[in-house]
């Protein structure tokens, strides 16, 4: 019998509708959670001359033969765990051989992905995102990475309008056992006589670009589902992410050129699940902005309907759309 693995965080509730979809559909599921591994997660893995991997996991309850699984949904899965008497050196070493261990095993197999950790991993820098997405045939602002503050100067003067700063990588940090976000910020004239702390770090700047509204754009696939994201207050639309409460959203339609560009860029770095936003100008025109190849989906799905769960089922059974 065939299988679909699934790797992800336990307590991942969008991963389990995604299940649910998968397991409705007669498919049968294997899931996993990296930090079960090694304590409740069992690997024999077997390879020779005759056959490519083959052997299984197995948790206490399940297990799933290797050479079965024909797809697997790659998403954000939790460390290694190991025994708390484990020294720290120890955790380390371990964590490094179950990583090319299991994590070496399970990228092996040959099947279908939602998507490959490699190209996920790759995928999530923007400076590639930015620089795929313009070989792509997609828009993007006039974008500088520095730490130099005349660097900024300069860049500022060459833009006819405003530019934002906004963070390089993950917006997201722990500070004082409290979860905090970085969220776009636009800088006034006020703010370019003082710019101490840019040298500390790499700092993402972009050209202001005018929006009527912004677009999230999952994709899965071959299908791309949109929806218009409309902001409610100053806030929400310098970042919509700022202001949760105030959006609005409505399901839309991928401009033919726009869907060309997408699909190459899935195509060039080899995903099959981004979740791209885009700026929509007062005259229609669509700015590509970023991707994350791990992108949350449940949220739009919900506000809007889009059948995103089940569009991700049906990618791991290879169901056309």
């Amino acid at each position: 019998m065939t299988a679909v693995l699934v790797i992800a965080a336990r307590d991942d509730w969008p991963t389990d509708r995604v299940v649910k979809a998968l397991t409705d559909g007669g498919a049968e599921v294997f899931r996993m959670d990296t930090a079960e591994f090694p304590q409740d997660l069992t690997l024999a893995g077997r390879i020779d001359a005759r056959r490519g991997w083959s052997g299984g996991l197995a948790s206490p309850l399940r297990a799933v033969d290797l050479a079965s699984v024909t797809a697997v949904y790659y998403r954000a899965p939790n460390a290694f765990a190991f025994p708390p008497t484990m020294s720290e050196p120890e955790r380390r070493f371990a964590a490094a051989q179950a990583r090319s261990g299991l994590g070496g095993i399970i990228t092996a197999l040959d099947c279908r992905w939602v998507s490959h950790p490699a190209a996920m991993s790759r995928a999530e820098y923007k400076p590639l995102q930015l620089a795929t997405a313009r070989a792509c045939g997609l828009t993007i602002p006039a974008t500088l990475i520095t730490n130099s503050p005349d660097a900024v100067r300069a860049f500022a003067g060459e833009m006819r309008g405003a530019i934002i700063c906004k963070p390089v990588a993950s917006p997201v940090l722990i500070e004082d056992d409290q979860l905090k976000t970085v969220y776009t910020r636009r800088i006034q004239a006020a703010d370019m006589g003082d710019l101490r702390g840019i040298d500390t770090t790499a700092h993402l700047f972009q050209a202001w670009v005018d929006k009527a509204h912004e677009v999230r754009l999952t994709v899965v696939g071959d299908r791309l589902l949109a929806a218009e994201v409309h902001a409610g207050s100053d806030t929400a639309h310098t970042d919509w992410r700022a202001d949760y409460a105030s959006l609005t959203y409505q399901v839309t339609e991928v401009p033919k050129d726009v869907a060309q560009g997408v699909r190459r860029y899935m195509d060039s770095l080899e995903l099959r699940f981004a979740a791209m936003d885009f700026i929509v100008g007062p005259d229609g025109p669509w700015t590509f902005l970023e991707a994350n190849p791990c992108g949350q989906w449940d949220w739009i799905e919900h506000a809007t309907g889009l059948p995103i769960t089940q569009a991700i089922a049906d990618e791991l059974r290879g169901v056309s759309s």
